[in-house]
């Protein structure tokens, strides 16, 4: 059964392959899955500005509402869209588009950004003290209840999948927190639904200790709006 197709002008198509020709270094090798293949690379733009782009062949989705399927890079899209309008702070969309089963998403670096597991190891934590530490895990949290609370379920959402940032010195440094790789986000039917299951999965693959697991829980309820009894201590 072939994927969804839909009709591209010339004009399109010429803007389509003048991205994809863009070659640069891989960050995720192509994978083989769902009959086709994805991977991720560095490149940059004409103004020398770095980006990533997730090119695909074949790598389809199929869903009640897409029964033909379509390439995953437009589920990925559609949640980029959609988390940026909740007021999560995801990756900006610079190009999406799919020509003949192959598939094209280009977003702007975050700049400054690590994961959250790269910054402790680098010491993040020492050098900037408990205090900041703590306004970071509620960063973190508040950006999390945002994506639920619009009823999207990140659906892979790992501590390799928060991305930090701690902007300025001394007192005036202040957190930024980022979630990232959005391929397998969805809207459930209820907010509640997307947070238990995110929030587990979080609380399962990470390694806060309890004390900074209830700072995190707890901003999150609070932007969510409400307490969840079944989320994990």
């Amino acid at each position: 059964m072939q994927a969804e197709q839909h009709p591209a002008s010339t004009a399109e198509n010429n803007v389509f392959d003048t991205w994809w020709k863009k070659q640069g270094e891989w960050v995720e090798e192509p994978n083989v899955r769902r009959g086709g293949e994805s991977g991720v690379q560095r490149i940059y733009d004409d103004n020398g500005n770095l980006l990533y782009a997730k090119r695909q062949t074949g790598h389809i989705h199929r869903s009640w509402l897409h029964p033909l399927g379509r390439l995953t890079v437009l589920r990925e899209r559609d949640a980029l869209i959609g988390a940026r309008k909740a007021g999560v702070n995801v990756p900006q969309i610079v190009y999406c588009s799919t020509s003949n089963e192959r598939g094209l998403l280009i977003t702007a670096a975050l700049q400054g950004y690590q994961t959250i597991e790269d910054w402790y190891a680098a010491g993040g934590r020492e050098q900037y003290g408990e205090a900041l530490h703590t306004q970071l895990l509620k960063t973190i949290g508040i950006n999390i209840a945002r994506l639920n609370r619009a009823r999207w379920q990140h659906g892979c959402i790992y501590a390799k999948h928060v991305f930090v940032y701690v902007e300025g010195e001394g007192a005036a440094a202040k957190p930024h927190a980022a979630l990232l790789d959005l391929e397998k986000c969805r809207q459930r039917l209820t907010s509640k639904q997307a947070a238990l299951h995110d929030i587990k999965q979080l609380r399962r693959h990470s390694d806060w200790s309890a004390a900074d697991w209830k700072v995190l829980k707890d901003a999150y309820e609070q932007e969510f709006g409400r307490k969840l009894s079944e989320l994990p201590d």
